[in-house]
């Protein structure tokens, strides 16, 4: 049964920060070293130092990235740059943004859900996560003791629960409102009638959750449970450590946009490249298509990969090489390959054709390759991973057609788990609207 609950928030202070899109980002795991650099300048509070604060070589165990975002988060409570809401409250968000040539709204409604370990089917998972990352977000849960930003879930709504919150919004001004450096708008509204937490609740209790974005923080948040339980002396079942910030969507909102998850590899040897094309033309039908001048081909490849988006089809960019790579999967390889290892709804998805047959078979990796992410990079933007092969700055990318929502609610309700980062949920649900404390009372 999954429990919903309302709390109080703790939220920028408008009295104090005049520009909310000065004090956002997106989620820590899509920040690049660029971008983290931009987020610290931009504001000198700008969350950034809290959910993923500069590193130095003069780093200890006292003063680290860790203790420097429980600094700057409890000083800037006592200065009143942020400030924790009086009641309990659900937050309603809305982000409006462009996707292809169309404008989408998504509503979310940010709360908390009772943590419930993946095997009671409450909450659901659909793909893998990283070791290394799982814990230095558990380092920073035990220095700051906060939630900084909601994890992206998702369930079905046929009973418009949105609808519901929406319609309690209408005629209220945002507490909240603000475009953010991407054109995105972004706004949050405070419910705090406790009618609408008691119908709300009540009907979110029937739900499946689907994490679609923040596997790893909600993994660390029952590593954090657990190692409350075991340190505080007070620890209860209405600890606040119980419980995780989600941002629960429905999957019918019409904005609800998957994008591809483009793989970007680095630390591919040589001759691992120069054989890798007739090594998959066992298993896969291989296109050739000259990259040309300007890069004219990749029009000409980006549509031939859309058009054969259900035939397991993925596009390649080496570096050292001025061609692009269509590869299409021959008839029955999964299954003849990995028919008594993976069930029938994993073994034909493409990131599962690319991780277990392309990065296994083809390319030998173990898992301790594909569990290191300082290897891999990812990008949603197909350009973007294209010309940083091309042009040498990764050895080879592999470029996905995205997946489907269909598919991600099929693998999690039969309790699967798809390879890491299989999905991107656009746009990412950003940091900075609100937070939740872990502490007591």
């Amino acid at each position: 049964m999954a429990q919903i609950t309302p709390f109080k928030g703790t939220l920028y202070n408008p009295d104090k920060i005049h520009d909310f899109s000065k004090i956002v980002t997106p989620p820590f795991d899509v920040i690049s070293e660029e971008d983290q650099c931009y987020f610290h300048e931009c504001h000198p509070q700008n969350i950034i130092r809290l959910i993923l604060g500069r590193r130095t070589e003069n780093d200890t165990d006292k003063d680290n990235c860790y203790t420097r975002s429980a600094g700057c988060f409890n000083q800037w409570l006592s200065e009143n740059i942020l400030i924790q809401d009086n009641m309990p409250a659900f937050y309603l968000t809305s982000i409006e943004f462009p996707s292809g040539d169309k404008m989408f709204t998504r509503f979310g409604l940010i709360a908390l859900v009772r943590l419930e370990p993946f095997e009671k089917g409450v909450v659901l998972p659909h793909e893998k996560t990283f070791s290394n990352v799982k814990s230095e977000r558990l380092e920073l849960m035990k220095a700051c003791h906060v939630n900084f930003s909601p994890i992206f879930s998702l369930y079905s709504d046929q009973e418009n629960i949105l609808s519901s919150l929406k319609d309690a919004i209408s005629d209220k001004t945002p507490d909240v409102d603000f475009t953010d450096n991407k054109g995105q708008q972004h706004k949050l509204w405070r419910i705090t009638d406790t009618t609408i937490h008691t119908s709300v609740s009540e009907a979110m209790k029937g739900k499946k959750i689907f994490i679609a974005d923040g596997h790893h923080r909600y993994e660390t948040a029952l590593n954090y449970k657990d190692w409350a339980a075991a340190n505080d002396p007070d620890f209860s079942e209405d600890h606040p450590a119980n419980y995780v910030m989600m941002y629960l969507s429905s999957m019918e909102d019409p904005g609800m946009i998957i994008l591809p998850a483009h793989r970007m590899l680095t630390g591919v040897p040589d001759s691992a490249l120069e054989t890798f094309v007739r090594k998959a033309g066992d298993y896969f039908d291989i296109m050739t298509i000259p990259f040309g001048k300007n890069g004219h081909g990749k029009t000409k490849f980006m549509s031939a990969l859309k058009a054969n988006s259900d035939r397991n089809t993925v596009g390649v960019s080496m570096k050292n090489t001025q061609e692009l790579y269509l590869l299409t999967l021959k008839p029955n390889v999964m299954d003849r390959l990995f028919g008594d290892e993976l069930p029938d709804s994993l073994r034909n998805v493409d990131v599962t054709v690319l991780t277990r047959l392309i990065f296994m078979e083809i390319l030998g990796f173990d898992q301790a390759r594909l569990d290191n992410e300082k290897l891999i990079a990812y990008s949603s933007i197909a350009d973007e991973a294209i010309d940083a092969a091309i042009h040498g700055k990764f050895d080879i990318c592999f470029i996905l057609n995205p997946t489907r929502i269909e598919q991600v609610q099929e693998i999690a309700r039969k309790n699967l788990i798809m390879p890491r980062k299989a999905t991107y949920f656009y746009p990412k649900v950003i940091a900075g609207q609100v937070m939740n404390m872990l502490k007591q009372d």
